[in-house]
């Protein structure tokens, strides 16, 4: 039996997305994109494995991302009944990798293989699950200053750095140009020439954008997601009256029963890396709310939210 792990990281989300899985120091292998969600990056790193891993007998996969697993193990012979639509109609999201997905899952089982996935908690001290994170997050900035991450060896076996040092070469290609004299004619920078999510989107923009994507089913579905996006000393009063921690919210966190749209009524900028929207959710419950937003290390989070029921 082969156990891997399996993880994805986006800056912004959406934003430059990498992705990583890693067996041992001589098998692992990491990629990405220009522009993506941490969903993306998740999923492509278990469509990788899968390709790389094929006429493996039995393989146990490490996620953090409930999203994944479920969307894997549970939702997709639903989908495929009802033409890759959700229960409420939608698009299935990310419909690509998931028929890609089903289609090596099936090849797998038709070979009499076995593939078990098993959720792990993100940034809890896993080994194994340390080492993707690390290679998603170092693929994931190599892409946000225009560089290639490394690929890594891939199932090969071919002896790769220990997995402690792969991260620091990532950032470190991220952070270093390449001199133009050394690029080939070949080389993949011309890819990169003119990046659009590269241009600063106003903060007010970003914040509100950043804030209807945690009333999305995709990103609810996935606490990994969320964590993204809630400041490490989050909480929130709810409408309820219920003070909400952040390790309880993510605990609970799940699509909601119905769709719930933002109507944005204020902005107020409370510094330059602080942010207060004021917007009214609309739905089967509506209610005025606050979000407080701040900005740290180049990326927004939200710091606190309440909800007042409206009558």
């Amino acid at each position: 039996m082969i156990t891997a792990a399996a993880d994805g990281s986006s800056l912004g989300n959406p934003g430059p997305t990498g992705w990583g899985w890693y067996i041992d120091d001589e098998r692992w292998a990491a990629g990405g994109q220009r522009t993506g969600t941490n969903n993306i990056g998740e999923l492509s790193a278990v469509l990788d494995l899968l390709r790389q891993t094929e006429g493996v007998d039995e393989l146990h996969v490490l996620c953090d991302s409930q999203y994944v697993i479920k969307a894997i193990t549970q939702w997709m012979p639903g989908w495929k009944r009802k033409g890759w639509k959700k229960a409420d109609g939608k698009p299935v999201m990310n419909v690509e990798l998931m028929q890609e997905l089903d289609r090596l899952m099936a090849a797998r089982r038709a070979a009499g293989g076995v593939v078990r996935f098993e959720w792990v908690k993100g940034h809890a001290g896993h080994v194994l699950n340390e080492a993707a994170d690390r290679l998603a997050n170092g693929a994931a900035a190599a892409y946000q200053r225009g560089m290639v991450p490394d690929a890594g060896p891939g199932f090969g076996g071919v002896t790769a750095p220990p997995v402690a040092e792969i991260p620091a070469v990532a950032l470190r290609q991220a952070q270093e140009p390449e001199p133009a004299a050394e690029r080939s004619s070949t080389s993949d920078v011309d890819l990169f020439d003119g990046l659009d999510f590269l241009t600063d989107e106003p903060a007010e923009a970003e914040v509100v954008r950043l804030e209807r994507s945690l009333l999305s089913d995709e990103v609810r579905a996935d606490p990994a997601s969320v964590a993204a996006l809630l400041h490490p000393e989050w909480e929130e009063i709810g409408a309820s009256g219920r003070r909400w921690s952040r390790d309880e919210l993510l605990a609970e966190i799940a699509p909601l029963p119905a769709p719930v749209e933002l109507e944005l009524l204020a902005t107020h900028e409370l510094g330059e890396d602080t942010l207060l929207i004021v917007w009214r959710s609309v739905g089967a419950e509506p209610a005025l709310r606050s979000s407080l937003w701040v900005r740290t290390g180049g990326r927004w989070r939200q710091r606190f939210h309440q909800g007042t029921p409206q009558r």
